[in-house]
């Protein structure tokens, strides 16, 4: 059973300074919906909140899990994962000095993917079979493309529900960007899998899109309700088509 998001009317910042304001979403089940926004317009800090790493102001977080229904603001980012949601952060953040699989095995956390270590580290190579091959290699001595995919790969270790990727692009060459969108999509199909994606390569991230979300200065500025319907989005193509 696919699982859904719902983000409403979240403030947030960090001291006195807000990032957020009034920013509600939602990712119907099995959606694949993106949050365009460039750098320091709040796509972080909003997967922040939805992960329990950063406490809004103001607003609810709800998921639907197996047909449960479950409130997310206020708990930890333990229980969140244990719920079956799950960050990939910006940057990968992996453990450069453990080997490839254990950066793997630390991505089963929670009790029900601990049960299935085995399955899901089969699962991973099978998905990612270039780390297979470089299993015992240090995560920190990966190219960019390859620590992209072993972060995809942590999180699928995890058996997700709701896969959050915060910008998959970064650092990136665009052969590998390219590369890497397509891996999301091939993901989320083969595991069914609800995905909301922090992005700001629009070309990129509308290839794969059911619809998406554009945010400026930490507020939603235009939804669109379909990829064709952002691409002839006057915001988006003053900011991300130059036109």
């Amino acid at each position: 059973m696919a699982s859904s998001l719902s983000i409403s009317g979240i403030d947030a910042g960090y001291g006195a300074v807000r990032v957020l304001e009034d920013v509600s979403l939602n990712v119907a089940p099995g959606e694949t919906v993106v949050l365009l926004g460039t750098n320091g317009n709040g796509k972080s800090t909003l997967m922040k909140c939805v992960m329990g790493i950063l406490p809004p102001a103001a607003g609810s977080i709800t998921a639907e899990i197996d047909g449960e229904r479950v409130d997310l603001v206020g708990r930890s980012t333990e229980a969140i994962v244990d719920l079956g949601i799950t960050l990939v952060p910006e940057g990968r953040r992996l453990f450069p000095k453990l080997s490839v699989e254990e950066n793997l095995l630390l991505g089963a956390f929670r009790p029900l993917a601990r049960a299935e270590i085995a399955h899901n580290l089969d699962m991973s190579y099978t998905t990612f079979p270039a780390l297979k091959e470089r299993r015992r290699q240090l995560a920190g001595s990966l190219s960019g493309g390859e620590q992209q995919m072993l972060a995809l790969a942590r999180a699928l270790m995890s058996a997700p529900k709701i896969l959050l990727i915060d910008e998959p692009s970064v650092g990136l060459a665009p052969v590998l960007v390219k590369r890497t969108i397509e891996k999301i999509q091939e993901l989320k199909e083969r595991y069914e899998l609800t995905v909301l994606m922090a992005e700001q390569n629009f070309n990129q991230a509308v290839r794969i899109a059911d619809r998406g979300y554009v945010i400026v200065h930490g507020k939603i500025a235009f939804e669109g309700s379909s990829a064709e319907e952002l691409n002839n989005n006057e915001l988006v193509r003053k900011f991300y088509l130059g036109l």
